[in-house]
């Protein structure tokens, strides 16, 4: 993914600036710093340093360096207004890229706009795309459902390790980067809730049956669940109803930024990680082409239910199945591929050695159709 971005935010940053967001320890660094081959005098700068801190806040980063990278600065509240004010009166160069562990174009503390002065990218972890030249197709989805996308514990191909490093994440997460924007008072409720999100993978979220397991209120728990989603943590997958007839569930499914993070059958697993795939391609084709797209799920009052939904422009694009081991075509995407017919459908399937076509509906084997997912 890395490759795949870096000429883009190469010809963006003779621009403007770019933000580059995405979980912790997902690799954000490591890319920023690796755009030292192109410009060799890079500064970098961590706002978690003091040092880096002090000369962040004084805007005292060298001008005549090739490329400035400023790590975590959205920590601090008006870290907008500060950039704005310097670019609006310099402008570039210096080449300034920021770097960040939660949603850089949503925390606006400040009330300063950056609107039309910088470009945004998501890096995301490790799927099946990205492996293929490395791996075989079915080991580097194998490896991938074992141990999630993230490089420390992917590259470790160790399980007690892979668990002792998501441990490690989500409570570094948890008590200082939220803690660092949006102050939670309950951080042993936060962790709880997360546990519980972890079983729930898949299915729809009810914000009161899980407030209830808390003792706090629905608000609450939407709240939290805003922030997890914020920070990188998880990411929500709406219901999908525009022309759709009879949808009428309103609740999001939540699914993980770290696969491994899932609790419970394989096939909980490896949904998970059909999302997170494509929620990743669209994230690139926004971020590169602009494109108008989102991830949806689709359930009407029979409960017909179709794991996703490709939008595009607001309109249904592909309905598309996920299952772990059944080649049998899904009678609820055969319902809604008739329906519409304008609208592709797709059957994905993990354990299976070759595709087929039923109904006029392509059952393709999973390996094959994420590896194309750019």
């Amino acid at each position: 993914m890395e490759r795949k971005l870096t000429p883009f935010i190469v010809k963006d940053l003779e621009k403007k600036m770019v933000f580059l967001a995405g979980p912790r320890q997902v690799g954000k660094t490591y890319l920023a710093k690796s755009l030292s081959s192109k410009w060799p005098d890079l500064f970098y700068l961590n706002f978690d340093l003091d040092e880096d801190k002090k000369i962040f806040l004084k805007k005292q980063w060298s001008r005549s360096s090739q490329l400035v990278v400023m790590d975590e600065v959205h920590k601090w509240p008006k870290w907008k207004p500060l950039l704005k004010g310097v670019y609006d009166t310099e402008g570039i160069p210096p080449r300034i890229m920021v770097t960040g562990s939660a949603r850089l174009n949503m925390y606006r503390r400040g009330g300063d706009s950056l609107a039309g002065r910088y470009f945004l990218y998501h890096l995301y972890p490790l799927t099946l795309s990205d492996l293929k030249e490395k791996f075989s197709l079915e080991e580097g989805l194998e490896r991938l459902m074992l141990y999630g996308g993230f490089p420390e514990p992917f590259l470790s191909a160790d399980q007690t390790e892979a668990a002792r490093w998501r441990k490690s994440m989500i409570d570094r997460v948890v008590r200082e980067d939220i803690q660092d924007l949006e102050p939670i008072s309950k951080i042993q409720s936060m962790l709880i809730l997360i546990e519980l999100l972890r079983e729930r993978v898949g299915s729809a979220i009810s914000y009161s049956s899980i407030a209830e397991d808390l003792h706090v209120s629905p608000h609450t728990v939407k709240h939290w669940i805003d922030i997890l989603e914020n920070m990188y943590l998880v990411f929500k997958v709406a219901p999908y109803s525009k022309n759709i007839a009879r949808a009428v569930t309103k609740e999001p499914k939540i699914y993980f930024y770290d696969t491994g993070m899932v609790r419970g059958n394989e096939g909980a697993v490896f949904e998970n990680l059909v999302a997170l795939s494509i929620k990743k391609h669209l994230h690139f084709l926004q971020d590169t082409r602009g494109e108008d797209n989102s991830l949806c799920y689709l359930r009407d009052r029979e409960k017909r239910e179709v794991d996703f939904v490709i939008a595009v422009n607001g309109k249904a694009n592909l309905f598309v199945e996920a299952k772990l081991s059944d080649s049998n075509l899904s009678t609820s995407l055969k319902y809604y591929a008739g329906k519409f017919p304008s609208v592709g459908a797709l059957q994905v399937v993990a354990k299976i050695d070759r595709g087929l076509n039923v109904d006029g509906i392509s059952i393709e084997p999973a390996s094959s159709w994420l590896s194309q997912l750019e």
